[in-house]
């Protein structure tokens, strides 16, 4: 039987959900959703931004309240009122961005979390120790959160919910700031979670690890159930097919390019933050040549930050022959000179930094389209502004009702198109981008990727930071990685391996990184 038929109530199921329908001013987020997950399952729900998951999560761990529709939990239906109501029914959620605090221990961070129900931090800190070695994700109880990795911050959201007697664990974009070794580990612990008799709801845009870990998934596009598959038999391009539709291309191999002369190039960059939790860069050395695309991984907090901030201009670093665009040295110029000489920059946060959310599109096209001839004399050519934002909304189909649509009010996806859209049709020479798709769905992500390649094959220089390592590999012309502030050597895309980029990821690098053959050439004059 199908699951978008309604299946009787069962206590053979963990959870069910009966007709789920949630409705908000102009916009149907579920419509008669129907799910059903067995103990000991792990069930992947999959859909585009916008299709209705995070809503249909909120309703089952009790932050929003179905319109219509029943919950169904071991066979009895039920009234989530509130988080608190479903951790005491044994239900946990991971969320994508974690709610940590710095400077406190694991032990204070899940106390919190648990409220009145951690009891004596003595006895917490003894079950945390537990459970954590139980399923092989160590933590020291007493150690502060910012002495730990992301990847071990995780595991402190994951144990928050494990202390608890789990039956049902809601993982949200779990492996997206993890590296291969720790995603290997990650589903070593869920597989063991689920033969003890969990259930898992694992929500991913990234359909090889659905493949390789789900017994079964639910496709949500807009709203609805589209489909429901075994990963393992029907593969990534179906599963991506019933997310966006058989009409909407999906990501696939694009030619490798050698490109041809260094345009950006960073020497001996060493760089010392004032913030104590941020990363110190040491001595990074790299080119990014015309007509290539080189891609810089690494887990979050490793430097990339930092890095970015000194190629953009927010930072300056000590002398300008550290960061040059071709053979000028831009290291002490700020953004607005080194956007004057090409540079496009796309960065991490779409809203606050990439877009001011209260803005319409328009007046966001300002932000960095200022020198496409839309200010003149300082008064703002309002007609080329409006064709500005209309050009990046059509070429970059856009969903909004317009262009005075205010930039808080696009899906991620949808604003990430249109940032970078404003970037690209600039025509920089290097476009420095930080996580072009994150949380971005796979029609948005193939449309991301294919405009990256356009630039870099009418010539462009371009520079892609991301913790998506499948996304390097797919657009990457060469790989590097870094890692507490260092650079691993850099390779042909062709040259390496996920296995490898992950150990540098790591620190573990096969070699030293050296200055770049342009530096070196230059040096030797």
């Amino acid at each position: 039987m199908s699951r978008q038929q309604v299946e009787p109530a069962s206590s053979s199921y963990r959870l069910q959900l009966q007709g789920i329908t949630k409705q908000y001013p102009g916009c149907l987020a579920n419509d008669k959703i129907d799910l059903a997950i067995q103990a000991g399952e792990i069930h992947a729900l999959l859909g585009e931004n916008g299709a209705g998951k995070s809503t249909l999560m909120k309703m089952i761990y009790g932050v929003t309240k179905p319109d219509a529709g029943k919950i169904i939990w071991q066979g009895t239906p039920v009234t989530i009122k509130d988080p608190s109501m479903a951790r005491r029914m044994g239900i946990g959620m991971v969320f994508q961005h974690f709610s940590l605090f710095e400077t406190l221990t694991v032990t204070e961070n899940i106390a919190l979390a648990l409220g009145d129900e951690a009891g004596d931090l003595k006895q917490l800190a003894t079950r945390i120790s537990i459970v954590s070695k139980q399923y092989g994700m160590e933590l020291h109880p007493n150690r502060h959160i910012h002495s730990l990795s992301v990847g071990e911050r995780q595991r402190v959201e994951i144990v928050r919910c494990l202390v608890q007697n789990i039956k049902l664990l809601i993982l949200d974009e779990p492996t997206s700031v993890l590296t291969p070794q720790e995603v290997e580990s990650l589903f070593v612990t869920l597989r063991q979670l689920a033969k003890d008799g969990c259930s898992i709801l694992f929500i991913s845009h990234k359909l090889k690890e659905v493949q390789a870990l789900c017994h079964s998934a639910t496709i949500l596009r807009a709203g609805k159930v589209t489909g429901d598959c075994i990963p393992a038999e029907v593969g990534t391009t179906r599963m991506a097919q019933l997310m966006v539709g058989d009409d909407t291309p999906i990501s696939t191999d694009y030619p490798k390019s050698s490109g041809t002369l260094p345009f950006l190039i960073v020497k001996d960059l060493s760089l010392v933050s004032e913030d104590p939790f941020a990363a110190t860069l040491k001595n990074i050395n790299f080119e990014v040549r015309s007509g290539e695309i080189l891609g810089i991984a690494g887990v979050a907090g490793n430097g990339q930050e930092e890095l970015l901030a000194a190629l953009s201009g927010e930072h300056l670093v000590a002398r300008a022959e550290q960061v040059c665009f071709a053979d000028t040295a831009v290291g002490l110029l700020d953004p607005r000179a080194r956007r004057e000489l090409g540079l496009g920059f796309v960065p991490e946060e779409r809203l606050g930094r990439g877009a001011v959310p209260e803005m319409s599109l328009k007046e966001n096209t300002l932000l960095t389209g200022y020198l496409q001839g839309l200010v003149n004399n300082g008064f703002i050519n309002q007609l080329k502004t409006s064709q500005f934002a209309d050009q990046i909304i059509k070429d970059y189909k856009v969903k909004t009702p317009g262009n005075q649509a205010a930039a808080q009010s696009l899906s991620g996806g949808n604003l990430q198109k249109f940032i970078i859209g404003r970037e690209i049709l600039q025509n920089p020479k290097l476009l420095v981008a930080a996580h072009p798709t994150w949380g971005v769905d796979i029609g948005a992500a193939t449309a991301i990727h294919r405009a990256l390649i356009a630039l870099r094959d009418q010539g462009a220089a371009i520079l892609v930071v991301s913790e998506d390592i499948d996304e390097l590999f797919l657009i990457s012309d060469r790989l590097c990685a870094i890692c507490d502030g260092e650079l691993s050597p850099t390779k042909a895309t062709t040259a390496t391996s996920i296995e490898e980029v992950g150990r540098w990821m790591t620190g573990v690098f096969d070699q030293p990184p050296v200055a770049s053959e342009h530096a070196l050439q230059t040096s030797a004059i």
